[in-house]
């Protein structure tokens, strides 16, 4: 089954959420240096992905452009309204938890190497394994993410089946149409990329800066479009 990767990833959010809100009485300083640590590691893992460039002009081009779109069409504000939407349906009583959870945890969940490796492995090979470890580690994020922001991360589980399973679906034939060598550079460019906003989630989570990370998110397109040229040119 093609989409039973992205399946799991989306499960194991959702009960890590669940999990995260029976154990919401977990002490604020504890909450606190959890989230730090978590932080942490997060800035460490993008600036990992970020190295993976094989031509970091594509990756600076992306994010400015990215940038400058994202800006133009407000992205993180829809991201916002779409939280703020889901909490006066659900009548939260816990005030902007929905949406900062939800752009959070989306972003720390679908930016990323190993959801677009996953699954394309799962598309083209039939092999989930790699979704099924990001799975786990989303599972366990989801529990702390939970404890701190809140019940709007079990939202982010829509976005994960989205973006995963549209790629899943797409992998079945996109080696038939993408050459491999180009898809290889797509994957570099992309993970050194998405790299970047991971980063920059993670120094959101420590309180370093406040950064937009959702207006970033037409980079992801854009790097895959400067590939596409760039690849063409050199044939």
């Amino acid at each position: 089954m093609v989409l039973l990767g992205a399946l799991v990833n989306g499960i194991t959010v959702i009960v890590g959420t669940l999990l995260g809100r029976l154990l919401r009485r977990i002490p604020e300083s504890m909450k606190e240096t959890v989230m730090n640590g978590i932080g942490l590691a997060i800035v460490v893992l993008g600036i990992q992905m970020g190295f993976k460039s094989e031509n970091f002009l594509i990756v600076i081009l992306s994010l400015v452009i990215g940038a400058v779109i994202g800006e133009l069409i407000t992205l993180e504000d829809k991201f916002t309204s779409a939280g703020q939407w889901l909490e006066n349906r659900i009548g939260s009583n816990e005030p902007g938890s929905i949406s900062q959870g939800f752009i959070t945890a989306s972003l720390v969940f679908v930016v990323g190497a190993m959801g677009i490796l996953g699954a394309l492995d799962s598309g083209i090979k039939g092999n989930h394994d790699i979704l099924y470890t990001k799975a786990i580690m989303d599972g366990f994020i989801a529990i702390i993410l939970t404890t701190t922001l809140g019940v709007g991360v079990l939202f982010s589980a829509i976005p994960i089946l989205v973006y995963e399973g549209s790629i899943a679906m797409l992998a079945t034939q996109i080696t038939r149409f993408v050459p491999e060598a180009l898809l290889g550079n797509c994957i570099s460019e992309l993970t050194a990329t998405g790299g970047i906003m991971i980063a920059a989630i993670g120094l959101n989570l420590l309180g370093i800066t406040k950064i937009k990370v959702a207006n970033l998110l037409p980079g992801i397109i854009i790097a895959v479009l400067l590939v596409t040229v760039l690849f063409a040119f050199q044939q």
